[in-house]
């Protein structure tokens, strides 16, 4: 993945950022929700037209997406509900982020108009799934987590493309988004299927009752669904 070493900086400057706000009453989980708050907010101006801020926001609201995580390590409070709730938020964060650009597009009332708002629908649903893919399949037992674009891939180029400020070029990302995330769950399905045909599953039986949660559970510190 791009943008790999680019984690790793945020992750460093977020853990040096949660050392501070450990001694705040702020929570992992009201960090979590302020960036889901602050990226609304990106999307709000998004569907008014205003690109570039939209990407300032939006960049900005990354940030509080790895500083949950980073404080919950930092304070000892990783929690599976923590982690539960980050990965739902996600997906409410990146919903409105496509509802702004449905709404941006289907305000400029241009000749494309139907297939740009048409390209969103088609990003949102890849999107969605690249995380339903890997979720589903570490449940099951399996590994998933191969894939083009994960979500941080996602939101960068996203961001990108708001800061570009140029409709076009807003359109053509949208439309990389639409192929991109939806080659993504194929790949994701492709490795599960791979690992089935050969019995690499961490689950014995998957009739049991446990088999439809994940062996170990997810704490708050730990990367949710991509």
């Amino acid at each position: 993945m791009f943008t790999t070493r680019f984690q790793a900086w945020v992750r460093g400057v977020a853990q040096s950022l949660a050392r501070g706000l450990a001694k705040s009453p702020l929570s992992p989980n009201q960090v979590t929700v302020m960036g889901m708050l602050i990226t609304f907010s990106a999307a709000l101006l998004l569907g008014l037209g205003y690109l570039r801020a939209a990407g300032l926001v939006l960049a900005f609201s990354g940030l509080f997406d790895i500083l949950d995580g980073a404080l919950a390590r930092v304070t000892q409070k990783m929690r599976p509900f923590g982690a539960f709730l980050d990965s739902t938020i996600d997906r409410y964060s990146e919903a409105a982020v496509y509802l702004g650009l449905s709404a941006y597009f289907l305000d400029r009332r241009d000749a494309l108009m139907r297939p740009e708002v048409l390209i969103c629908i088609l990003a949102l649903v890849g999107s969605l799934l690249v995380s339903y893919a890997r979720a589903r399949a570490e449940a099951l037992g399996f590994t998933s987590s191969v894939g083009l674009f994960a979500r941080p891939e996602r939101v960068v180029v996203i961001v990108i493309a708001l800061l570009i400020g140029n409709p076009w070029v807003l359109a053509a990302v949208v439309a990389l988004l639409a192929l991109m995330t939806n080659l993504t769950v194929l790949q994701r399905m492709a490795a599960v299927w791979g690992q089935a045909r050969l019995g690499r599953t961490s689950v014995p039986h998957l009739g049991s009752p446990s088999a439809g949660s994940s062996a170990t559970p997810k704490s708050a510190g730990d990367t949710p669904p991509l």
